[in-house]
């Protein structure tokens, strides 16, 4: 409840509307009954709700694009985190129609924010913008912002499944068949061509601030952006051209002003509402609960188990677990792998002097450093000064975390087990270094849990530029840009050592594009669809992981319930029934 009325309100003021508006009003958990729309806000309010549900849903997308690919991992701890081989068979692509929860969540997830969405514009398209004091245009960016929403849960459909109903309607709910995926494309495209100049511009520098959590003409038209990139995987149809031209009038500042932020983390601190770098994001906050994002299946379980001391935040309501870590560099005799793919931890090392590499701390003044967590993570008793160590989820042993997986367990830093089994199956609480995207401010600290969860940025749109340039030819107008991103992450005297031709001394290709989409989209569940787009996902080897038989995991089945529960629906190819 807490996060739609914060936008409510943000979208009264945005919307500069005239009237007296009581902002005290009761919330409602419903919307959209016959007698509901009775003032202003009862229609922002209902505008807004699904925007909660979509917040919420980020977690099943999470699992699905990061664990599936090459550079996060859930290996079995010990007597943890084996939970009957379900992460396993994500790692490996095993998985079948009948034990595939994540694809389930992700499927119910996205066709219930669009049926919410869908109530939301059939009933807004019943009623008066005068009735409500709004003018035209107000009224048009309510109706857009839902409009634009739904679109982004049928991107994600159209990612995961392909093969998907079409259902733009709420009122009549007939069961219904599956479209070709290019029909799905083309109701995405159109809707977001035409919700763009609808929406709400950001017209000035500063970040979105009363227009954070809404679609504005930049959002929409990054939407178009991430579909186009993708438009070869979705629908066969290179649509390159298309996804470069909108992409150059994003930055070209055609659809509003934004800005690369100084600071790799700007985009992801409690105040990256005022970063001129976040498209779209949706509003975070310790209160209510509305913090996802933190939540078990997204970042709050990027770090050890027993990790609440270290970061001194025991009382934030947000329990920590060793759920995700990087997938390894290194065997159990300290030999570094020669994987193409994964690595991600060597892949940040290929450049000195990255500012994430460093061990993740808070500064204070609500500021930190560094992403990632490695070796002791030492911190002082609160009681008696001493310093103490996290140590494993059962308090046995002391984790020294390492760029490797196994069953470490007490074994001293620098030695290795004498078992050399590196397998999903056989980690340890020591097993693969952890991070931290979003800060874990300590207890005292006012500004904990109030990151936004940023869902678009403006380095997607100059990188999917950079790929359709590189794809094009120019090489060196894809690393000029790539360069304009990267620059942030190094110190000034490293810079001719790590920026790209013609600007620096390294070389760009085809592949340095991949292994730069995973340096700086680290964790920001899209992984898996930027391996399949440059034929990887299925053909690649990474660590504990060989190339497919075939390509058919480059699609998730649709589960058997959602099978049983709609039978006309057909199973995609390769899973049989």
């Amino acid at each position: 409840m807490k996060f739609f009325n914060n936008i409510a309100v943000a979208a009264v003021s945005i919307l500069a509307l005239g009237s007296c508006t009581n902002l005290d009003e009761t919330l409602y958990d419903q919307v959209g009954s016959e007698n509901y729309y009775n003032t202003k806000m009862d229609v922002i309010r209902a505008t807004f709700r699904p925007f909660e549900h979509a917040f919420w849903s980020i977690q099943s997308r999470h699992v699905l694009n990061e664990l599936t690919a090459d550079q996060l991992i859930t290996p079995t701890r010990i007597d943890w985190w084996g939970d009957g081989g379900k992460w396993e068979r994500l790692h490996y692509h095993t998985w079948t129609v009948d034990d595939f929860s994540e694809a389930q969540t992700e499927w119910n997830g996205c066709y219930q924010g669009i049926m919410q969405c869908n109530l939301v514009i059939e009933d807004l398209n019943r009623l008066s913008p005068e009735q409500f004091g709004f003018t035209e245009p107000e009224f048009d960016n309510l109706r857009a912002q839902c409009r634009a929403l739904r679109a982004w849960f049928y991107i994600r459909l159209l990612d995961a499944f392909r093969n998907v109903p079409l259902v733009t309607t709420y009122y009549d709910k007939p069961q219904t068949p599956q479209v070709e995926p290019q029909k799905v494309f083309e109701f995405i495209e159109n809707e977001l061509k035409d919700c763009t100049h609808l929406l709400v511009k950001k017209d000035a520098m500063g970040g979105n601030n009363l227009i954070q959590g809404q679609f504005t003409q930049a959002a929409a038209a990054a939407m178009l952006v991430r579909l186009y990139l993708n438009a070869e995987v979705y629908i066969g149809e290179d649509r390159y051209n298309d996804c470069a031209t909108v992409a150059q009038a994003i930055l070209d500042g055609q659809y509003g002003n934004y800005q690369i932020a100084e600071r790799w983390d700007a985009a992801f601190d409690w105040d990256n509402d005022k970063c001129d770098e976040v498209i779209f994001a949706f509003p975070g906050s310790k209160t209510g609960s509305t913090h996802w994002h933190y939540d078990g299946d997204t970042y709050g379980w990027t770090v050890p188990a027993k990790s609440a001391p270290f970061f001194d935040d025991t009382k934030s309501g947000v329990g920590h677990n060793c759920k995700y870590s990087a997938s390894p560099s290194y065997d159990l005799d300290g030999n570094l792998y020669e994987y193409e793919l994964g690595m991600p931890i060597q892949n940040f090392r290929k450049y000195d002097g990255d500012e994430r590499m460093k061990f993740y701390r808070n500064v204070g003044n609500s500021r930190r450093e560094g992403m990632f967590l490695f070796g002791y993570l030492e911190y002082p008793n609160k009681s008696t000064g001493a310093i103490e160590r996290v140590k494993d989820h059962n308090s046995l042993y002391t984790i020294y975390l390492r760029d490797a997986v196994g069953q470490f367990l007490a074994t001293d830093p620098g030695k290795w087990p004498s078992d050399k089994t590196s397998k999903i199956r056989t980690g340890d609480d020591n097993s693969g270094w952890h991070f931290v995207k979003y800060p874990f401010y300590n207890d005292d600290d006012p500004n904990q849990l109030e990151s936004d969860y940023t869902e678009i940025r403006l380095p997607e749109v100059i990188y999917s530029l950079a790929e359709c340039k590189l794809r094009a030819g120019d090489r060196n107008g894809a690393a000029t840009l790539l360069n304009s991103v990267r620059r942030r992450n190094y110190p000034a005297e490293n810079l001719d050592d790590v920026l790209y031709s013609p600007e620096g001394n390294v070389r760009f290709d085809e592949k340095e594009m991949l292994d730069e989409w995973g340096r700086e989209f680290f964790a920001e569940s899209r992984r898996r669809i930027d391996l399949i787009r440059f034929g990887k996902f299925n053909t690649g080897r990474w660590w504990d992981k060989t190339p497919d038989t075939d390509n058919h995991t480059a699609l998730f089945p649709i589960t058997r319930t959602i099978l049983n529960a709609n039978p006309i629906l057909k199973q995609n190819p390769g899973y049989g029934r």
